[in-house]
């Protein structure tokens, strides 16, 4: 029998170090246990045929699974990506090694072009993936309850079906390069090591995404751009702090399609650096090692850890010097540890554990990575050469008697200036575009900074000359301080190139009337649209305004189209199958 080396539990390593180390051993093992083996194989015999699916509402994910395919093409294996949305279209019976790559979006949900799968999944039909051999890579951001949940629960649905899990499971937060990595490594060496199987396949992948589309600029490697426009879109007295941000992006190769976000790489707010290390009891000067090499403490903290959300191995170690924080680590008490936590920072940890004390270099070890923020953005390059648009709300509170702030939307908002370098990258939403055809007419829902991607899809239609009609749904708490963008889109309204605008201000009345009301009060003229060809788009808050929108999407074709909510469901399966029925939510 082979042996196949990996680093123990005791080893001295973190969980993500030792799961990368084992990834790279079983790689080794892999490659002379192949080598051993040539000569007894036919040459040019290819290694395991692997099917790589993928579930992505942003485009993470589907980049993500044509990267594993380019890894197991230099690994002698061939590789198929496909988007989960055409799981329908494969023979099950005849495939023999899966490899599934899925986000999760909202409380939880699969991304939308993974939900007819995950349905299909719960069916007798799926009986026939019983024989294959499968791994998961799930994507998702540990400040939500269902952290990464849509890739646990394809996980564990695969091995009740009988499926063999060849690599476990890896969940991944925000910061998911190196664990992403380690996953790959590993699952494609379990395939090699059990030479599963000698089919292979190319990888059909298409023009749009063969090419680099940020040049040499990357999320790894993101353009220093710099801002030109700071601007309050809110009025005197608004609840509310929504800012529209103008960036140039001249010199950096970097290109986007109106649909597309932008990631923005922030910078931790002085202040509250200052904070910790006082915390700390440090000066800032300490070298900690980062990416494999030292860096002074404070530079550190400001623009490499996220000193907001407190990581659970932090939260372990205050445990030790706090008797209520470790009683609620128990199981049973998330929901409470969930609640204590909210609006809760390092600082707060710190603070009241008086007792904890810490190496610079083994606190850093303890904290997330500080992660990019991701922004749809609000405008065209056709309409606006060489700049990109944002529209965000400045996050502020006050909680547990200190102000708290957004870390990447204050650092926008206040500490960007023309001489402050702005990382950006561009992150492709290849799931979310304008029709081709430019005379189909577009149902945009956008409520508050959810307007964003559809004042690109306006601009964007107005400079290439589209003629169909566009129809937009836009809500906030009230028209005299919230009404971002007004001036344009009533002049977008008056020449006609709005169709319609139908708006929902919350507070301008005793009762609250949101976007899926007004769907509901034009349900007919909705359905007329709708019956006539048009896409149907939402931008905005997944956990409750997508999924009102949705139940509202369906209501009105139960009863606008009379099709009974069995038909109702059938036709929005089709929207969505034939992709006029798009969502960036978050």
């Amino acid at each position: 029998m082979s042996y196949v080396p990996f680093i123990p539990e005791n080893a001295p390593f973190n969980a993500g170090q030792r799961l990368w180390l084992n990834g790279f051993l079983a790689g080794l093992f892999a490659a002379g246990e192949q080598a051993d083996a040539a000569t007894k194989q036919p040459p040019g015999r290819p290694g395991a045929s692997v099917l790589i699916l993928f579930g992505s509402q942003t485009g993470t994910a589907e980049k993500l699974a044509r990267q594993v395919a380019k890894e197991a093409k230099t690994r002698g294996s061939g590789a198929r990506v496909m988007d989960a949305a055409a799981h329908s279209t494969l023979d099950w019976k005849a495939e023999k090694n899966l490899l599934v790559v899925t986000s999760t979006y909202g409380d939880g949900d699969m991304p939308d072009n993974a939900q007819d799968f995950w349905n299909w999944l719960q069916t007798d039909a799926a009986a026939a993936m019983a024989h294959l051999n499968y791994s998961v890579l799930a994507l998702g951001d540990n400040s939500y309850e269902h952290f990464c949940a849509a890739g646990k629960k394809i996980d564990t649905r695969l091995e009740q079906l009988g499926a063999k899990r060849i690599h476990p499971l890896v969940d991944c937060d925000l910061d998911y390069e190196a664990r992403a990595k380690a996953w790959m490594g590993g699952a494609l060496s379990a395939l090699l090591v059990a030479e599963i199987s000698t089919q292979t396949a190319e990888v059909a992948e298409p023009a749009s995404a063969a090419g680099n589309l940020g040049g040499e600029y990357s999320k790894t490697n993101p353009f220093p751009a710099r801002l030109l426009a700071n601007r309050l879109l809110n009025g005197e007295g608004s609840e509310k702090e929504t800012r529209h941000f103008e960036i140039a992006l001249e010199g950096s190769g970097l290109n986007y399609e109106a649909g597309d976000a932008l990631g923005v790489w922030p910078a931790n707010c002085p202040a509250l650096v200052n904070e910790v290390l006082n915390a700390l009891g440090a000066d800032g000067e300490e070298a900690v090692p980062v990416n494999g090499h030292d860096l002074p403490l404070r530079k550190a903290l400001s623009e490499c850890y996220d000193i907001t959300r407190p990581a659970p191995e932090l939260l372990q170690n205050i445990a030790a010097h706090n008797a209520a924080l470790r009683e609620l680590l128990a199981p049973e008490r998330k929901d409470e540890l969930r609640t204590w936590l909210r609006g809760r920072e390092v600082i707060d940890l710190l603070r009241e554990a008086p007792a904890a004390r810490f190496v610079p270099a083994e606190f850093v070890a303890l904290l997330k990575k500080l992660a990019p923020r991701l922004y749809s953005i609000s405008s065209s390059p056709k309409a606006h050469a060489g700049q990109v648009h944002l529209t965000v709300n400045i996050v502020r509170y006050n909680a547990h008697g200190r102000a708290r702030k957004g870390v990447t939307s204050t650092f926008l908002a206040d500490r960007a200036t023309e001489r402050t370098p702005v990382p950006v990258f561009v992150q492709p939403s290849h799931g979310f575009r304008l029709p081709a055809e430019g005379d189909i007419p577009i149902i945009l829902v956008g409520p508050g900074t959810g307007v964003a991607p559809f004042r690109a899809f306006l601009h964007e239609r107005r400079a290439t000359g589209a003629k169909g009609r566009n129809w937009l749904l836009f809500g906030e708490q009230r028209a005299a301080t919230d009404f971002y963008y007004r001036d344009e889109l009533e002049r977008m309204l008056a020449d006609g190139h709005l169709t319609k605008l139908s708006t929902a201000f919350s507070r301008d009345q005793a009762e609250k009337i949101y976007v899926q009301h007004r769907m509901i009060e034009h349900a007919a003229e909705l359905w007329t649209w709708l019956r006539e060809g048009a896409h149907f788009y939402v931008c905005g808050d997944a956990s409750r305004m997508a999924k009102d929108v949705d139940a509202a999407l369906h209501k009105v074709i139960e009863t606008a189209g009379g099709l009974g909510a069995d038909g109702a469901e059938e036709f929005v399966r089709k929207l969505k199958a034939e992709k006029r029925y798009q969502r960036d939510v978050y």
